[in-house]
């Protein structure tokens, strides 16, 4: 998380970042979509984390993701963040969606394939071997 803070503290100092514009735009996430809420923090941080409301909570309606970011003292540099997690965790669960369906075409791919010539010389060779052992059995129980 360390890349991050530094990330945010650019954001703070008034440097636009429109890669998280982008990425945000990508994922379908506009910034009139996303309910932010700032609440007290809590945790190590001494009275002052305790008694501020810098902690970042952003809720995507959209895919039901929620999002709390306290990783920072100030409030600005949470929201900056709160918004960089959701991107990770959106661009996550699209990326298991879509391996999922790639394994659920794969699965059905193997399920058609035919059986190779050897495959199927070799299961035939078990058939008829198996069936000469019953045969035996039977005449040898006469």
């Amino acid at each position: 998380m360390p890349h991050l803070l530094r990330h945010a503290m650019e954001m703070q100092r008034g440097i636009q970042d429109e890669r998280l514009q982008k990425r945000l735009a990508d994922l379908g996430v506009r910034e009139a979509d996303l309910e932010e809420r700032f609440i007290l923090g809590g945790g190590p941080g001494g009275q002052k984390i305790n008694k501020t409301a810098s902690c970042v909570q952003l809720h995507h309606p959209a895919s039901g993701t929620e999002i709390r970011c306290q990783e920072s003292r100030g409030l600005a540099a949470n929201r900056v963040l709160a918004r960089t997690m959701l991107c990770e965790r959106l661009e996550a669960a699209r990326a298991a969606k879509i391996a999922k369906a790639q394994d659920l075409r794969e699965k059905r791919r193997r399920q058609k394939r035919g059986r190779s010539k050897a495959q199927k010389a070799r299961m035939l060779d078990d058939k008829k071997h198996n069936s000469r052992r019953k045969a035996a059995r039977r005449n040898g129980a006469d």
